[in-house]
């Protein structure tokens, strides 16, 4: 019997190829929305689509299902890298400290908090993956997906196609925008412009409007209405913000330093009372057993995975003393406090397919600001470790799933999920500093960066308490807090059918963060792919995420390329 072709330097190189491609995506939307996109299902389309046809032109051997997993594992790996910190945690403390981050120093970080969540996925996988029920529904869809292309190889040729149009146009807009000439941005009126309502030239929200759904879509819309259309105003009614009377233009930056505490309040709120919930019925769940295949009875790894763990454990230690001066003890306290909550992380993503990273890191800012009171960093980069090694743990646990479903081998996918973190940690740095050069370019209208704002905030308020929270914004953090906490309490409540209905909090918290015109943006993408699939539901299902993937992947890549020259010039 032949052996399937698996971890061969095809298969790592074409991952490494696409990691390096993806990952500037996922920065350069981090930056913008505070969001970023599951990699895995794009990397599967472009590497099938180039080696079956490299097969059928030039008789290379056939691409395999186990390649094609090796490879989307190293690039959603790369791509997911933002977790580590890149676009929240890091950026916080360079606006808190006002000393950036050098290169070499940035790109260790974030390898080592990503490196230690790789060996908290492999000890986690016995359990939740082979022996337990979790569906870990991000990892299914790239089942599905694999299984789809490999059944109907036309098929996923249509989806390639549709995507690279999607991308060349989205592409070609920002090309043309920032090469040629200024794209418009309509508004009603300048008095509109001043509470930044205008019509966004950008087909990478209208992308993501198409992924995140309706429901999402309209509560961004929503919160942009209150936040910016009433709140907005009234702040500047009542004289909490003062702004010069001559200042025309957009007035995003002093409107959102009085915004983001409600906002913030409303998504920690609505995060913190969904983990619990979470948390609660995961350890009420009695997880059902299946039957574990014989090649999943023993692994060829016995002393290399003690090995990793132990060199991750140093490695992210070791930097949290160096780089950020934490105290040894902190920092030690670090890794088993990662490894817990990356563990309860790892039990909602498989739940529900969406990784509570926000609320890990809220969760341990609160705990290391408990530990080392009056301290920002200190309860600010220690729980980057935390929220670092739960993304990546999610991420390799929705892998494992996928190959778990082809009888491919852990071992193997460690391999690939290593050398992607190596990359995205490389990559992403690189884009990072390519698009923010200067630390005082964040929190502006271009670069909203909501996810920076949110871990700034609470590292800030628990290190100098209230007196960091801005005149009247007190109340409204307090108003913000029950209304999340009331919509997660309905959520965990209500039958499905009903859960439909609410809003979602972290959406509406959201918009109180960025400019109104990228709500406005994403909601108009949601319902451009709402009505689609109400007219043409088969096509919606089989081509929109493609098409809305296209439209992301163009953008953010010219946008990188833009920044580069740029930087050049």
């Amino acid at each position: 019997m032949i052996q399937e072709r698996e971890l061969t330097l095809r298969a790592l190189l074409t991952g490494l190829l696409l990691g390096a491609a993806l990952t500037p995506c996922n920065v350069y939307a981090g930056l913008k929305i505070g969001w970023s996109f599951n990699m895995s299902i794009i990397a599967l389309l472009v590497g099938f689509g180039f080696w079956r046809t490299l097969s059928a032109t030039r008789g290379t051997p056939e691409w395999t299902r186990k390649e094609s997993n090796i490879s989307q594992t190293t690039a959603s790996s790369a791509a997911s890298i933002i977790s580590g910190g890149l676009v929240a945690p890091i950026p916080a403390h360079a606006l808190i400290t006002g000393d950036p981050m050098t290169v070499g120093p940035m790109m260790a970080w974030v390898f080592a908090v990503s490196f230690l969540g790789i060996w908290v996925a492999w000890y986690l996988r016995p359990m939740l993956v082979v022996r337990s029920a979790l569906r870990f529904p991000a990892g299914m869809a790239t089942l599905e997906t694999l299984d789809d292309i490999f059944g109907h190889g036309r098929e996923a040729i249509r989806r390639i196609v549709v995507l690279a149009a999607a991308g060349a146009l989205s592409a070609s807009a920002k090309a043309i925008n920032d090469f040629v000439f200024a794209l418009p941005r309509w508004s009603p009126s300048a008095l509109w412009v001043k509470f930044t309502f205008t019509l966004e030239p950008s087909l990478l929200l209208v992308g993501f409007g198409g992924i995140i759904g309706l429901r999402v879509g309209l509560s961004l819309l929503a919160g942009a209405v209150v936040a910016w259309a009433g709140l907005a105003p009234w702040l500047l009614e009542v004289g909490w913000i003062v702004v010069p009377e001559t200042d025309a233009g957009s007035l995003f930056g002093p409107l959102v330093e009085w915004l983001l505490w409600p906002g913030v309040a409303l998504m920690v709120g609505a995060s913190l009372t969904s983990f619990a919930i979470q948390l609660g019925r995961a350890l009420q769940s009695r997880a059902g057993s299946t039957r574990t295949p014989a090649s999943e009875a023993t692994l060829s790894w016995r002393w290399p995975p003690v090995a990793g763990f132990a060199l991750a454990t140093v490695l992210t230690v070791m930097l949290q003393v160096l780089l950020f001066d934490i105290s040894l003890w902190l920092a030690i306290l670090a890794v088993p406090f990662a490894v817990l909550l990356a563990t309860v992380a790892a039990r909602v993503v498989g739940d529900t397919g969406i990784p509570p990273i926000g609320a890990i890191g809220k969760v341990s800012q609160l705990g290391f600001g408990v530990l080392a009171p009056g301290q920002a960093i200190a309860n600010l980069m220690p729980a980057n470790v935390a929220g670092g090694a739960a993304g990546q743990c999610a991420d390799l646990l929705n892998d494992f799933r996928t190959g778990h479903g082809i009888g491919a081998s852990p071992d193997r996918q460690v391999i690939a999920q290593c050398l992607g973190v190596l990359t995205g940690s490389v990559i992403g740095v690189l884009v990072y500093l390519a698009l923010i050069p200067d630390p005082a370019l964040l929190l502006t209208e271009t670069w909203p960066a909501p996810a920076v704002a949110t871990w700034k905030a609470v590292a800030e308020t628990l290190a100098v308490g209230w007196s960091a929270v801005p005149q009247g914004a007190g109340p409204a953090m307090l108003i913000g807090t029950l209304v999340g906490m009331f919509i997660a309490i309905a959520e965990g409540v209500l039958p499905p059918a009903r859960r439909r209905c609410l809003p979602s909090a972290v959406a509406l918290g959201l918009a109180f963060v960025i400019p109104a015109s990228i709500s406005i943006m994403m909601c108009l993408g949601a319902v451009l792919v709402a009505l689609l699939a109400r007219w043409r539901p088969a096509w919606a299902t089989r081509y929109a995420i493609a098409a809305s993937a296209g439209l992301i992947a163009g953008e953010s890549l010219t946008g990188v390329f833009s920044a580069l020259l740029s930087m050049v010039h």
